[in-house]
């Protein structure tokens, strides 16, 4: 009997990693969720358990390499990696942008998909059909004023997808890019306003149905679950009232 296919989701404690977490449990993975906030990563793996599929909490920094490394070894052979884990701080221009709140930045969009990536890179291939998701944003591929330092990281980020598919072209792992637009989800603007709700609930004022963090989980499922040699380069997903960064519907 063949075994369960692991999928190991980072920033897995709320918002779209939770979401994904709970759509690739039900398509059949065992989920291994890491994330800082170990209490709503254990209640979800409690969830996911008690709803009868298989899932265990890890707490886990993406951007302490250490930590990292000492996850990794844990596995010999895995089938899916979904680097999720990242987020946006403040919404200044950049000629008064946070140094910090950019290297913050870079440092968790960035460098943690880069820590979690190298390090499960071994087991994928050891699979002989690993999949690597990478969230990264339509930030990734356009600018948009007050945006300077997320829009960077995202760059970045998208930059990291695609040399990787280049180098390991031949191998049996897939790299997969899902660039979200639009996502209300209960954490995300919330914490890139530092805690000020009104600011976050002006950025999805008037629009129509913003995507949900099961819109993007379900895209992120949908990708992962192709055929094995089928890889979806990168996937953009919008709202309908969404055209563009800059380009969006209001109704007010």
């Amino acid at each position: 009997m063949a075994a369960t296919p692991i999928a190991v989701v980072t920033g897995a404690s709320s918002g779209i990693g939770a979401a994904t977490a709970r759509q690739l449990a039900a398509a059949g993975y065992r989920v291994v969720l890491t994330a800082r906030r170990v209490d709503r990563i254990e209640a979800l793996a409690a969830e996911l358990t008690e709803a009868g599929h298989q899932a265990t909490a890890y707490a886990l920094d993406v951007t302490d390499r250490a930590a990292v490394d000492e996850f990794a070894t844990a596995f010999r052979s895995l089938a899916v990696l979904v680097n999720n884990a990242g987020g946006a701080l403040g919404a200044d221009p950049v000629a008064t942008g946070d140094p910090a709140d950019w290297r913050q930045m870079y440092e968790t969009n960035v460098i943690g998909t880069l820590n979690v990536t190298q390090a499960l890179l071994p087991a994928l291939t050891a699979s002989g059909d690993g999949t690597i998701v990478i969230l990264s944003s339509t930030a990734a591929l356009a600018s948009y004023e007050g945006g300077g330092g997320y829009v960077a990281a995202k760059h970045g980020e998208h930059v990291l997808a695609e040399t990787l598919r280049l180098e390991i072209v031949g191998t049996p792992v897939r790299v997969i890019e899902v660039a979200p637009g639009m996502v209300r989800t209960e954490e995300f603007a919330t914490t890139r306003f530092r805690g000020d709700t009104e600011k976050a609930a002006k950025v999805y004022a008037g629009v129509d149905a913003p995507l949900t963090a099961d819109d993007v989980a379900d895209t992120i499922t949908w990708a992962v679950t192709r055929p094995s040699h089928v890889n979806i380069d990168l996937l953009v997903v919008r709202p309908r009232a969404q055209a563009s960064n800059s380009k969006v519907h209001r109704t007010l």
